[in-house]
């Protein structure tokens, strides 16, 4: 009997930008133009990880941040709304972390919209504590932004 696979997570690379591009206009109202996940390959601060269920099955979600120094900042994660509820957001979190721990880093950021209660909570339970709120942040409706941060 075949054992289950577990999910795979690597470096996003230029065979994976179209299925990233796709991805991410499942997940937000306003997604990245597919030449800004290129020019984030291109750039030595950006990080982008793809999440695989299995090394056969298409890219299913996935994470970007920059590293600036000792910190950290989160710029998307976004899983296939068939996929959601799997962990698969929590796994990438992890991997990021475990990335940022083994560079050193103080300091994990991001915004997430104030309406995002999954999200919320999943960072919540990692341990980012809410700092602040950017009013009108998001320019597809004007949503305030969550500002939250980890002190790592």
């Amino acid at each position: 009997m075949l054992e289950p696979t577990s999910p795979i997570i690597v470096p996003m690379s230029e065979h994976d930008v179209d299925a990233v591009h796709a991805l991410a206009r499942e997940c937000f109202r306003v997604a990245w133009d597919r030449h800004v996940f290129e020019e984030e390959l291109a750039r030595d601060w950006a990080y982008l990880r793809v999440l695989r269920p299995s090394p056969a099955e298409p890219v299913s979600a996935f994470l970007s941040f920059w590293l600036v120094r000792d910190e950290i900042h989160v710029l998307n994660v976004g899983t296939h709304p068939s996929v959601r509820r799997r962990g698969y957001a929590r796994l990438l979190m992890h991997d990021m972390l475990g990335f940022a721990r083994s560079r050193g880093v103080r300091y994990v950021s991001l915004e997430v919209r104030r309406s995002n209660g999954a999200a919320l909570r999943l960072y919540t339970t990692l341990g980012f504590d809410p700092i602040g709120i950017r009013p009108g942040y998001y320019a597809d409706d004007g949503e305030d932004a969550v500002v939250m941060l980890l002190t790592l």
